[in-house]
């Protein structure tokens, strides 16, 4: 949600782009029979309503404009939303209504003004509007980007949406945004012959970006026998922190998960985790392998990281600790 545009009075009539996470059943009542329930909407509000193309399970819709045309454009989906239910109540035996529920796209940094301080803010909102509000603890995927859900009456989720406008307003991004944007339903990666490829129904399809990444690993990433212990990785960060591999080398002979564990300084450790874990949760996303980072032990120097997936997936990640603390050990100027 970024303002574009503020005007000089200081108030919030500003421009600004929101984004708001549908599933394709959500999607398809706002666009309506032929584009005229979408279109409508636009004339009505005054406000640009686009949404994402492709064939995913979930769209993303960005509305822009001034603030008024805004919320004009969230009171006719809160409102349509509403009808929805209200029809599909009518061949139902269910007797209470099911409230409206929206979720925005909000960038993770803006989520802790929206909380506030021990949940104040967030415990504000819902009390003076009457919707419930929720932040994701974890941003959605290959994004630096939470959901944000709001339930209620269409009247509560205006009211809520205004307030919400006012702390992003009052609170912009920090750092560049990755967006959120919806894939096709996953398919499984596999590694086969120094290439990696994706399945799409019965064929396997070579993925470039990924096989790159792959390649590059299998560079830089030793793999010792069974037992031993490697100093360190290669190149720059040699002598920094230990890592065992409790399987043999080769990428494509064991499928099975593995466990592979590194031990790494704690006045590096924030490098590898990130501002509120954004680095640690791209490098699981990336690399397809589970990560877990043991808590601080009192008297040691030292933060055990635990990679659990194939040998691909701990390769990956493996590759991607490494490439994020030679960035920090030569940003540093020290080795």
């Amino acid at each position: 949600m970024e303002p574009t545009k503020v005007q000089s009075d200081g108030g919030l009539n500003v421009t600004l782009t929101i984004r708001l996470l549908m599933h394709g059943k959500e999607v398809g009542s706002i666009i309506g029979k032929k584009g005229e329930t979408v279109k409508k909407m636009r004339e009505e509000s005054g406000a640009r309503i686009n949404i994402s193309e492709g064939n995913c399970p979930e769209r993303i819709v960005t509305i822009t404009g001034p603030t008024d045309t805004i919320f004009k454009a969230f009171a006719m989906i809160a409102y349509k939303f509403e009808e929805d239910i209200i029809n599909s109540m009518s061949n139902s035996p269910a007797t209470s209504k099911p409230p409206v529920t929206l979720r925005l796209v909000v960038p993770a940094s803006q989520c802790g003004s929206l909380i506030g301080k021990g949940g104040s803010k967030i415990k504000e909102m819902r009390e003076s509007t009457g919707a419930q509000v929720q932040v994701a603890g974890d941003m959605l995927p290959n994004s630096t980007e939470r959901a944000v859900t709001i339930s209620g009456t269409p009247e509560a989720i205006i009211q809520c949406v205004k307030q919400i406008c006012v702390v992003m307003l009052e609170s912009p991004p920090k750092g560049a945004t990755i967006p959120y944007r919806p894939k096709p339903a996953s398919t499984p990666v596999i590694f086969s012959g120094g290439q990696a490829y994706t399945i799409q129904g019965q064929y396997a399809i070579p993925h470039p970006d990924l096989t790159k990444l792959h390649q590059l690993a299998m560079q830089q990433t030793p793999f010792t026998p069974l037992g031993q212990t490697t100093p360190a990785f290669p190149g720059t960060l040699k002598g920094l922190f230990k890592v065992k591999f409790p399987f043999s080398s080769g990428l494509d002979a064991s499928p099975q998960a593995s466990t592979h564990e590194l031990t790494i300084p704690n006045d590096l450790i924030g490098c590898i985790i990130g501002r509120q874990g954004t680095k640690i949760n791209e490098i699981r996303q990336m690399s397809g392998a589970q990560i877990k980072i043991a808590n601080a032990m009192e008297g040691s120097s030292e933060r055990q990281i635990t990679i659990t997936g194939t040998p691909a997936n701990i390769s990956l990640a493996q590759y991607l600790i490494n490439a994020r603390l030679t960035s920090e050990v030569t940003g540093m100027g020290t080795l």
